[in-house]
């Protein structure tokens, strides 16, 4: 394998009979997935999905891809592709339509579905969806492309055969092998032996569980599990779930039902998805199972199931709110049960094991996949891709969606099977690949920063507004306010210091106000100083003293008024 790369300059135009692909997110983090392709001057997207924040990111809400690479050539754009409808694949899209609203959007019925009120959200009101099914072929300029069934977390999922002139791309998307999948929608390897057949000269495959050996449990065998949680439950039981996982959604309806259990899902997004996936059958509600907050609470404790979001420990989301007991209509009660029913995405550990806390000092009996087999994931393990190389034989593997390891671990199966080491490119955001005469290769990096979305802003904050935020909350502030007359250079008031989060007494400054005020008239005395140079005079101070003194970093905003 090829390793991964650094210092790389921008890529020429590309070469003729080749294809490009330009990774813009999902390779490096598990999230935000966006991938690019290039020939003749013309650009497919294949997926345009959302990263949530950690900890180190505080105010954000969600994280795009870095649409700068293609922003100047959006009318080049034949289509956007998107492979599911988990927020990961699906989540940026308004925001890239922001830009070009009349991309046409590809999709099967259940992702569109998900995407519609988005796009109704932003008020996109002139974007073209298309639907499409397994079996289904679309001719978009140079690229023809070909979708295939793909068992995943969420239904509909699909697998994209991308042919060109320069040779053809088979994306994987999300997927497993889970030969009992609940709606029996396997992953359809015949299509992808034939695919085999006809040649394979790139294949982009998920790499989230490369590292896990094995096969992925069948969902089949959490429904048993499921049903001795809820036999064994005395009072509440509360199920934390992605807001988009209708099989989850429907093994605990199944489970509710058979104990007599009325369910009330909990969250918009969630109640919002839930509704369009029995709408449109894919979901399957018995008459009389779901009821809604009014009349949940009429029942007696042992009659009702919450299906709620925040199993990420999202601060905002029903489950965290109920575990402080700021939820509006749920209250936990010693007894109760609750039951993670998902994976725990890397990063999240920190917030989920909060919430974990807040319900248990509540005494409730919080079952999670650490301890039972509540959930298995949607991603092909090791043997799975194992066979998956071994079935397409591609000529070329570029590992995508999943953190640094996960790809190194995804090349290393390829090899393994007999792909050479050269033509297995490990590849970052932004790294740019180019297939030509049947290989693939490095050529080059485009920009691919964070694009933070923060309340109404987008791209407004940076990362060292971001590293502001932290020190804010761990270090604290120092503020210091002097006025001084320009002209002569005399300090008229001050330097008067105010701080927050930095000393339990704010006294313990009084020790330093004198060498900060001889600093600033000393600093001042010439006359007709620079404002910026007062302040940094009173900053140097300060921050000198606050670290030997107190071993503290805080954020020091000097501030000098000029009369």
């Amino acid at each position: 394998m090829k390793p991964l790369y650094e210092n790389l300059q921008v890529p020429g135009p590309v070469p003729a009979d080749t294809l490009r692909v330009i990774p813009l997110g999902g390779l490096g983090e598990v999230g935000r997935n966006m991938t690019v392709f290039e020939i003749d001057g013309k650009l497919l997207i294949v997926d345009c999905g959302v990263l949530f924040p950690e900890e180190n990111q505080p105010g954000v809400d969600l994280i795009l891809p870095d649409f700068s690479a293609i922003a100047d050539r959006l009318e080049d754009v034949q289509a956007l592709v998107l492979t599911h409808g988990h927020e990961d694949h699906i989540g940026a899209v308004p925001y890239l339509l922001r830009l070009r609203e009349d991309i046409p959007v590809y999709g099967s019925e259940l992702t569109l579905a998900f995407l519609e009120p988005k796009l109704k959200e932003h008020r996109l009101q002139d974007t073209e969806l298309h639907q499409v099914a397994e079996g289904d072929t679309t001719d978009l300029g140079p690229f023809s492309l070909e979708y295939v069934p793909v068992t995943h977390s969420i239904p509909d999922a699909l697998a994209v055969m991308i042919r060109t002139s320069a040779g053809n791309a088979l994306i994987t998307g999300d997927f497993k092998m889970d030969q009992l999948p609940l709606d029996r929608r396997i992953t359809d390897l015949r299509s992808f032996a034939r695919f085999g057949e006809e040649g394979v000269d790139l294949f982009l495959v998920d790499s989230t569980n490369a590292e896990v050996p094995g096969f992925t449990t069948h969902e089949r065998e959490i429904g048993p599990v499921l049903d001795q949680v809820f036999a064994q439950a005395e009072s509440q039981v509360i199920v934390a779930s992605f807001a988009s996982h209708v099989h989850r959604v429907q093994q605990v309806i199944d489970a509710a039902a058979k104990h007599n259990r009325r369910v009330c899902l909990i969250g918009r997004s969630m109640e919002r998805n839930m509704k369009i996936a029995a709408e449109l059958g894919f979901l399957n509600i018995p008459e009389g199972v779901l009821i809604d907050s009014r009349e949940v609470m009429d029942l007696p404790p042992e009659r009702r199931c919450f299906m709620a979001t925040g199993s990420q420990g999202e601060p905002m989301a029903a489950l965290a709110r109920i575990a402080d007991g700021s939820h509006r209509f749920v209250e936990l009660e010693p007894g109760d049960t609750v039951i993670f029913a998902s994976s725990l995405i890397p990063g999240n550990e920190n917030s989920v094991f909060r919430v974990i806390n807040g319900l248990m000092r509540l005494g409730a009996n919080v079952v999670h996949q650490g301890k039972s087999l509540v959930h298995v994931s949607g991603h092909a393990s090791a043997g799975e891709l194992l066979y998956c190389y071994n079935i397409v034989r591609p000529k070329n593997v570029l590992p995508i969606h999943g953190e640094i390891r996960h790809l190194v671990a995804n090349g290393r199966l390829a090899v393994l099977t007999g792909v050479p080491e050269d033509n297995v490119p490990l590849a970052e955001d932004g790294v740019v690949v180019d297939l030509y005469d049947g290989h693939a290769q490095v050529v080059g990096q485009v920009p691919c920063d964070y694009v933070y979305v923060d309340g109404r802003s987008v791209g407004e904050i940076s990362d060292e507004e971001l590293k502001d935020r932290m020190t804010l909350g761990s270090e604290g502030f120092v503020a210091v306010h002097a006025v001084v007359e320009k002209s002569t250079g005399m300090v008229l008031a001050g330097p008067t210091i105010t701080i927050r989060g930095v000393a339990e007494d704010a006294s313990v400054f009084e020790e330093i106000e004198s060498e900060v005020a001889e600093a600033l008239a000393e600093a001042a005395r010439p006359g007709n100083v620079p404002a910026h140079q007062l302040q940094q005079a009173m900053r140097r101070v300060i921050g000198r003293w606050v670290g030997r003194r107190l071993r503290r970093r805080p954020v020091i905003v000097p501030i000098v008024t000029e009369v």
